[in-house]
């Protein structure tokens, strides 16, 4: 079995075997933030081949992953990453690591990938992978040991999304009494308000995974804003999750600057005064080529 030089004491690396399949899961899950479906072994299959049904299309633009475990001198798996060649720009690109938030740990990681990836720009954390629903950065406030070993190696982070959580049902918000519904892709459903042939409000919701649902946009015309549009609306997606299956739900809010086009202001205060409690901030990291 080839086994790579580490530069942590204790550490060994070598690549990933379908033997480290439950031990990988078990470090997978530790991981795991209120409100993700715990990772299963088909999961964990399409993440190694590099296949993910959120954020496919970037999947697609990478090479094949290659995924590393390290151990202990005793042999235990102490931690995982994957990573890949991007070759539409040359980029090399982080997919997932997980540790036990061992800062060592990652650190031996981090620096394997770096020195199988070469000289050339590096982002971490970019996309969503197959074990998560959705995610696509770090949680910082969940990782700071691997937050920590990103920054000690040079990358830079970005805060990019809130990670925000409830649970369902939620009979105190109010729901439309008309509305249409369409599927969106097979995974999603969206909900339409129109008038006169116009969409003035529309959401889009995830079928549950594992009994959680996504809300994965909220959007109301200005025509229709200030008539309370957009809490009915999502009162009604929050409603129909439950429906489906679902017992919570999750969402993502991105923090674009107030004032432009993706001001999120509004969106971030109706889902606060609806009951999602942030559980984490979502960063992305790059290293840039020297």
């Amino acid at each position: 079995m080839v086994v790579y030089v580490s530069p942590v004491p204790g550490v060994s690396l070598r690549p990933y075997t379908p033997a480290d399949r439950a031990a990988v899961l078990e470090l997978v899950n530790a991981d795991r933030l209120p409100g993700q479906p715990a990772a299963t072994p088909a999961m964990l299959a399409d993440a190694v081949r590099g296949r993910s049904r959120v954020d496919a299309g970037w999947w697609a633009e990478l090479a094949c992953p290659t995924t590393t475990v390290a151990t202990s001198a005793a042999g235990t798996v102490l931690g995982v990453v994957s990573y890949a060649l991007r070759p539409k720009d040359g980029h090399g690109v982080i997919l997932w690591l997980h540790c036990r938030e061992d800062e060592s740990v990652a650190r031996a990681l981090l620096d394997r990938a770096g020195t199988e990836l070469g000289t050339r720009t590096l982002d971490a954390f970019h996309f969503a992978t197959a074990l998560t629903l959705g995610v696509e950065a770090l949680p910082a406030g969940h990782r700071p040991a691997t937050h920590a070993a990103l920054t000690a190696a040079g990358y830079t982070g970005v805060d990019l999304w809130r990670y925000m959580h409830r649970t369902l049902p939620a009979p105190e918000l109010p729901r439309l009494t008309r509305y249409d519904t369409e599927p969106a892709t097979p995974d999603t459903r969206r909900l339409l308000v129109t008038e006169d042939g116009k969409t003035l409000a529309d959401a889009t919701i995830g079928t549950p995974v594992q009994g959680t649902g996504v809300v994965w946009w909220i959007g109301v015309q200005p025509a229709a804003r200030g008539q309370g549009t957009g809490r009915a609306l999502l009162g009604t997606a929050l409603h129909a999750l439950s429906r489906m299956g679902a017992a919570d739900v999750i969402l993502f809010v991105d923090d674009a600057p107030p004032g432009g086009d993706r001001d999120r202001t509004a969106a971030k205060a109706l889902y606060e005064s609806s009951g999602f409690e942030e559980i984490d901030r979502l960063y992305s990291f790059t290293k840039q080529s020297r």
